[in-house]
């Protein structure tokens, strides 16, 4: 087995368990009164993700790697990591509050409003980029900041219909409710 495929089905078995572990933790906000927002994009936003990884599979599986970029594509793996652990079950895929409840304000919470999304932006762009495929870092990179322009929008929507959110800088809600 070459270091592309192995690094892909680390991706790809990574990306599937959050899968789970989102549907679970969905079940169980949804279960406590939990709202959901942005229904209509989550689609879109799955066939982006879908996509990158599958031209990834297409494209990288038989190229040679990049040592350094592949460090920092696993530095942001335990950066999210991380954020998962600090959300706890309050970690989905989707964009649900959980009314009353207060926003996670530790760990990268502390320092960084959306935390997941700047590792995810770095992430899109570092793994393409560690086999040597610029155009798909340049034009997944793209797409996702159209993405979460959309998603980011939508979580501070939520967050501003609700008295939940902890104030920081400029009275602003300090972080996005779950993901």
């Amino acid at each position: 087995m070459t270091l592309a495929i192995a690094v892909l089905l680390f991706v790809t078995a990574q990306r599937l368990g959050e899968l789970i572990i989102a549907r679970r933790n969905t079940r169980l906000l949804m279960a406590q009164g939990a709202i959901e927002h942005g229904r209509a994009h989550y689609p879109v936003m799955v066939l982006l993700h879908a996509s990158w990884l599958a031209t990834l599979w297409l494209l990288a599986w038989d190229r040679p790697v990049n040592l350094l970029l592949l460090a920092a594509f696993m530095v942001m793996q335990g950066l999210r990591v991380w954020v998962l652990m600090v959300l706890g079950t309050r970690w989905t895929t989707r964009v649900i509050v959980l009314p009353g409840e207060p926003l996670v304000a530790r760990g990268p919470f502390r320092w960084v409003r959306h935390p997941n999304y700047c590792i995810v932006v770095a992430e899109i762009a570092l793994l393409p980029l560690a086999f040597g495929l610029i155009g798909v870092a340049i034009v997944f990179s793209l797409l996702n900041a159209w993405m979460l322009w959309v998603r980011i929008g939508c979580e501070n929507q939520a967050l501003a219909a609700g008295p939940q959110a902890p104030r920081g800088p400029a009275n602003r809600p300090t972080r996005a409710p779950s993901r």
